[in-house]
């Protein structure tokens, strides 16, 4: 018999497998932390949870809770909203009927608001048609089924080129908001920079009763592109 492969064999089977040590490694410096810190283990999952959130909450999703009627009646004051951070961070941008949050600093004021795209870059958006409907790049846009009753597109007449990289937007109050159309003097032209774009809101998820997903109209889908014939 081969004493010294014996001996050899044992020897290995004995020595502590590399994964396993540092698992236990890894559960003592746990243990040590838990240990020192008030409250232990629950105090530890409380930081963990917390962190999750502040990750989800900065780079995937958002609450936002609306702050006007400029959105009614789709949106309502206090309604709470889901931002989808990641929408466009992948080569896709904003699109016509998309409701988005943006920051306004600089553009609108110093705050976060929240409208619906009308116009993006290249667009060219008149309001209004001879029936006293937007008109985008030609086409005119029937928005009835979201702006607020008793509304028409726009009071204020306009006639704008939406310059590329940026979004021309607009409420679904348009009788109770401040948008592009108010701004068309002030720096930027009353439009916004893609790049101050937060989000795309895509649920309404508080109050639990008006739960509800946000979908782009199907009133802009016949919107030409920009620079097509129109016919």
């Amino acid at each position: 018999m081969d004493t010294e492969a014996q001996q050899t064999e044992r020897d290995r089977s004995s020595r502590p497998e590399p994964e396993a040590a540092e698992d236990r490694s890894r559960f003592a410096l746990v243990a040590r932390v838990t240990d020192w810190l008030p409250g232990g283990w629950f105090t530890l999952t409380l930081f963990a949870c917390l962190a999750f959130l502040l990750v989800l909450n900065t780079f995937v999703a958002q609450p936002f809770q609306i702050p006007s009627g400029s959105m009614e009646q789709g949106l309502r004051i206090g309604d709470r909203v889901l931002v989808n951070k990641l929408a466009y961070r992948f080569g896709a941008g904003p699109r016509r009927g998309d409701v988005v949050v943006f920051d306004g600093s600089g553009y609108f004021g110093d705050a976060d608001y929240i409208k619906r795209v009308v116009g993006v870059g290249g667009d060219h958006v008149v309001c209004c048609d001879k029936k006293g409907r937007i008109e985008v790049n030609g086409r005119s846009v029937d928005e009835t089924a979201f702006l607020y009753p008793g509304d028409t597109p726009s009071t204020v007449p306009f006639n704008v080129d939406v310059p590329d990289g940026t979004l021309f937007v607009l409420g679904d109050h348009r009788g109770d908001s401040s948008d592009s159309r108010d701004h068309l003097g002030s720096p930027g032209g009353g439009m916004i920079p893609v790049s101050r774009v937060i989000g795309r809101a895509d649920w309404i998820v508080w109050p639990y009763a008006h739960w509800t997903r946000l979908t782009r109209p199907v009133a802009y889908a016949r919107v030409p592109a920009a620079g097509a014939s129109h016919g």
